[in-house]
């Protein structure tokens, strides 16, 4: 008998089941994650084999210049992280407030047509990202339909994909509040790692915004598949003892459906943490970081530093700072929405009016 109550002979079967899996694992993705983190710290220009004699060995020397060595490959850097800021800021609880109100809404056994809802609303999901992403190109073109409906309303359309500055920019400027060709003179000359203030705090471009309705649209349908799972296994006592004990809908919504929905909404904003920090394909599709780099993404630089500037080692760099940067987001959101003691029976609506009464 081995460790855990496992006989030598079962261990041994078990090994040899997984031993294929295990392999594939191996040759296919940590090699190359080990092939990758060796390239980072070498200057590969892409000739030959990265690990030839000759290839300089530069250690972390890609890395310190993405944050420490004044020069334009900071300064796209820095770039590309507040654009994905602002991407993940708005992309991901607006995905998620959307998927959980269509995954309530298609949840309602009164409603008519819900097997038709269900498939529309998920149906972007499973469209090529690409298509989707000419299509929402010419739509939103200086002459497509969004400012050709937006001009037959009397309203001159903005200039989507040729405007770099930022929404907050573009509103203070609209209220009269700041200059809407010039950055305010006290945000101007100071900044962190190469950006002046008013470059962090300027707000997305409106290209950046209108990729952001798309990534919306196109991945709350598969959000709503898993809240609608979820939501299918609630019990219906629990709503059945809150509507009892006079809850509303919004209460019940609150103090009972919220709570059991935790797992599937760690689920979601992890998946769409996950997702808005490695976008590639929108961004590649629509505007490959114009204007004037207002949609310059860390997954598309890492991709046009190394197979556009031949800068393998930069790139690969790129790519693991991305990974880090993931991974800290993904803790990060687990530690803010784990289960504290003692709060999942305050969040109970029945104890709570019983507790009162």
């Amino acid at each position: 008998m081995g460790r855990g109550g496992v006989r030598r002979p079962e261990a041994v079967a078990g090994w040899l089941f997984v031993a294929p899996m295990v392999a594939v694992l191996g040759v296919f993705l940590l090699l190359p994650i080990g092939m990758a983190l060796w390239v980072s710290l070498t200057g590969w220009n892409g000739q030959g084999s990265p690990f030839q004699p000759g290839v300089p060995f530069v250690g972390a020397r890609n890395y310190t210049q993405l944050f420490l060595q004044e020069g334009l490959t900071r300064d796209h850097f820095m770039i590309s992280i507040r654009n994905n800021l602002y991407y993940v800021a708005a992309a991901v609880p607006a995905q998620t407030v959307l998927a959980l109100g269509l995954a309530l809404v298609v949840d309602r056994r009164w409603l008519r047509g819900r097997t038709f809802f269900r498939s529309a609303y998920y149906f972007p999901s499973v469209t090529s990202s690409v298509a989707i992403s000419v299509v929402f190109l010419f739509l939103f073109a200086n002459s497509g339909a969004v400012n050709a409906l937006l001009a037959y309303l009397g309203i001159d359309g903005p200039q989507w994909f040729a405007d770099p500055r930022g929404l907050i920019h573009l509103a203070l400027g609209g209220l009269g509040l700041a200059d809407p060709d010039a950055p305010p003179a006290a945000l101007a000359d100071h900044g962190l790692f190469g950006l002046s203030w008013w470059e962090w705090l300027a707000g997305p471009s409106v290209a950046m915004t209108t990729i952001i309705m798309l990534v919306v649209w196109t991945t709350a349908g598969t959000f709503m598949l898993i809240f609608l799972a979820a939501l299918q296994d609630v019990p219906p006592q629990l709503r059945e003892a809150a509507l009892v004990d006079g809850a509303n809908a919004w209460q019940r919504l609150r103090h009972v459906t919220l709570p059991m929905l935790r797992p599937a909404l760690f689920l979601v904003v992890t998946l769409g943490l996950i997702g808005t920090w490695q976008v590639f394909d929108q961004i590649y599709v629509m505007s490959q970081g114009a204007p004037a780099n207002t949609t310059l993404t860390p997954a598309y630089l890492s991709y046009r530093t190394a197979f556009g500037d031949f800068e393998y080692g930069t790139g690969a760099a790129i790519s693991f700072v991305l990974f880090l940067i993931i991974v800290a987001s993904t803790l990060l959101q687990r530690w803010l929405m784990r289960e504290r003691d003692g709060s999942a029976p305050r969040r109970r609506w029945w104890q709570r009016m019983r507790r009162t009464s």
